[in-house]
């Protein structure tokens, strides 16, 4: 259930008009659509439709490849925003700057703290645990590390990746914290990050008030030169929010802006949008790192390490290098998604199983639930499975899993700590109700609640079935040992569909290859080279998660939890996301309100506006809380349907009537009477 969803207030104010739609708008629609303007974010860059994939839900219905193909084709965009960057003196500069003061800080000894919301969360947890901590834990077994040691003997602790809500909010989103400044103050102070240490506050949209709550205690305590903000909208765009030109104009934090334009889902900023952030702040910890180890190493001791002598705009011009390798993989990759779709669209469940590999994995897998309304990953109580999916990874323990994944000690969020400052500094009740819930399930003791490992009490509570999927996913040099081999012939021995996903410098190792040919059932092998350049791996990671989101956005649209090419399945579980669905509302209903079809069926309609879409949002919300016949049912497409339906007779909106609609046609094919409404730009 939303976090905005809570008892009374989705009262009728006694002032507001039911309108046409017989539909009266509640206490909190009023109170968003006229004191949250702040949070009606729809002009953003990243909140716009990409014309590439407009018809990305009928394509790839008719031709999984096609789909992929348009989905891997606005990585595109990635690419030429780098080159732009690398072309830039002054932007180059800029990231050459802050890869001067890390390599400085690091050398001084003190930290880099990386922050994030969501996405941008799950990518300052991937640069700490699945680049940074992975790099050190291999330089400790080479020859140099005695020179390392010597003078730097901590460096794999230097570097703090945090997400908003702690360690719990990577497993699912923890409501109402991302809306509070005041926690990305908390937090940087939880992490005991000091004045001399460096801040890089990471937002997609430019306007997550936890980020820029960081952002702002950080240049508060470090001053100027201490403090980077990283988004990926235009200036432009972002200055009509106050908070975001609060930071935009402080002259003590640094700015790295990368735009690159629409996302190949609208709205889902975990794909470009994550993905540019992800690398190029990569390339520049790289570079740090680079530079203090060349104040220690020879060049053949650096090149043995994985370091290429290559600076930071030959990386970044690199990436399209990477792009076109990922692209080439669509129509090898339709066979996994093929497989992943049938298994779900059968109600079967799938699970994954990566060790080096593991960060990107599983922040795909968790990804996919807000996105496109999945239940979160089970927790090891629940009464019944309802999470399509899991991750394991050789581990005989969910403590061994964790380390596995973090590479360091699980970090929740104490209540000691917490407590007072939500009840006495968020002013706004919505808000502050959330936010304490949410601190109930933020804290260490979740840990204990989640279990990644491929063990017997993970097999006995969730092991394959018949019709299940499972994918074994390869990172890098890892070579594939008996437990891998293990999962491969518990999971066929169980008649599930398997792939095998390689992301490597080199082929694929015959001997797997001879234990996959082994097996009673084909296996199709996703395989894509990349040349090992970079001492962090950076450039295998990123492809492999541009790889698994394209697979597993491509599922998702195969399933009909996209129409067009955008997520309305999108649970407005925080003031954002509210907006959001209320703008897909709203164009939605335009679209097919201005269509020929609907014209000469109807006429001319007068335009739905944005306030009484947000009214019908917040009744589809309370709708599919208390109607049986529209529990489970997205609120945005219950919305369209019912908008629609009531405009066509005339009438109230008929809820009971339009969730039964909904669910006999789905929301794609509803729309399909109205032809050019999916590939009309909104």
């Amino acid at each position: 259930m939303s976090f905005l969803v809570m008892a009374g207030v989705l009262a009728p104010a006694a002032s507001a008009d039911a309108g046409r739609l017989g539909v009266t708008p509640s206490a909190q629609s009023q109170d968003f659509v006229g004191g949250k303007q702040q949070f009606q974010l729809h002009t953003l860059l990243t909140e716009q439709r990409h014309p590439r994939t407009f018809d990305l839900s009928q394509r790839i219905a008719g031709d999984t490849a096609a789909g992929l193909a348009a989905l891997l084709s606005v990585d595109e965009d990635i690419a030429l925003a780098l080159q732009q960057v690398a072309d830039d003196p002054q932007r180059l500069a800029a990231l050459e700057q802050a890869s001067q003061a890390m390599t400085g800080a690091l050398r001084d000894g003190h930290r880099l703290y990386f922050y994030g919301t969501g996405s941008t969360g799950r990518l300052a947890e991937t640069i700490e645990s699945g680049l940074w901590r992975p790099f050190w834990q291999r330089a400790a077994q080479s020859p140099s590390w005695p020179a390392i040691a010597a003078r730097h003997p901590d460096l794999g602790e230097r570097v703090r990746g945090e997400i908003t809500g702690g360690d719990r909010a990577l497993i699912s989103s923890l409501e109402g914290f991302e809306d509070l400044p005041s926690i990305g103050r908390l937090q940087l102070e939880d992490n005991g990050i000091g004045p001399q240490d460096l801040v890089f506050a990471v937002t997609e949209g430019g306007e997550t008030s936890a980020v820029i709550g960081t952002a702002l205690a950080a240049a508060d305590q470090g001053g100027a030169g201490r403090t980077w903000f990283v988004y990926n909208n235009p200036d432009d765009v972002l200055r009509p929010f106050e908070r975001s030109r609060r930071v935009l104009d402080d002259a003590r934090i640094a700015k790295i802006a990368l735009p690159t334009g629409p996302q190949a889902i609208t709205g889902s900023t975990r794909m470009q949008a994550t993905t540019t952030s992800l690398y190029v702040l990569g390339v520049v910890l790289e570079d740090a790192a680079r530079r203090l180890l060349q104040e220690l190493l020879p060049a053949d001791e650096l090149a043995a390490l994985g370091f290429a002598d290559a600076g930071i705009g030959e990386r970044l011009r690199g990436f399209a290098d990477i792009q076109r390798s990922v692209a080439a993989t669509a129509p090898r990759l339709a066979a996994w998604t093929d497989r992943e779709t049938a298994a779900y669209g059968n109600g079967r469940h799938a699970t994954y199983l990566a060790t080096r590999a593991l960060m990107p994995v599983f922040v795909d897998v968790t990804e996919r639930a807000p996105t496109f309304r999945l239940a979160p990953l089970d927790p090891v109580d629940a009464p019944e499975r309802r999470s399509w999916i899991q991750v394991w990874t050789p581990a005989g323990s969910p403590q061994q899993a964790w380390q596995a994944l973090l590479q360091r000690p699980f970090h929740g969020l104490s209540r000691e700590r917490y407590l007072a400052p939500f009840e006495q500094e968020v002013t706004d009740p919505y808000l502050r109700e959330a936010a304490l819930r949410s601190l109930r399930d933020a804290g260490s003791e979740q840990q204990a609640r989640y279990d990644l490992s491929f063990s017997a009490p993970n097999l006995a509570r969730s092991g394959p079935q018949a019709g299940d999927h499972g994918a074994l996913i390869v990172l890098g040099d890892e070579t594939p040992d008996a437990r891998h081999l293990e999962w491969l012939q518990t999971f066929a021995a169980a008649d599930t569909s398997l792939v095998l996903v390689s992301v490597s410098a080199r082929p694929v190792q015959p001997a797997l290859l001879q234990a996959l040919a082994a097996l009673p059932r084909p296996v199709p092998v996703v395989a894509l080279t990349i040349p090992q350049r970079d001492a962090f791996a950076l450039n295998q990671t990123i492809a492999l998660k541009m790889l698994l989101n394209a697979h597993s956005t491509g599922v998702m649209a195969g399933l009909g939890r996209v129409v067009g090419n955008t997520m309305t399945s999108v649970q407005p579980g925080n003031l954002k996301l509210v907006g959001r669905a209320t703008w897909l509302i709203q164009s939605h209903v335009e679209a097919v309100l201005a269509s020929p079809a609907w014209k000469q069926a109807h006429g001319d309609t007068a335009p739905l506006g944005y306030a009484e879409a947000n009214a019908v949002l917040f009744e589809a919300i309370e709708q599919r809380r208390t109607l049986a016949d529209a529990a489970g049912l997205p609120e945005v497409e219950l919305s369209v349907v019912a908008i629609l339906e009531a405009l066509k007779s005339g009438r109230p909106v008929d809820w009971r009537a339009a969730a039964r609609l909904l669910r006999s046609q789905g929301l794609n094919r509803y729309l399909a009477t109205y032809p050019g409404e999916a590939t009309t730009a909104s």
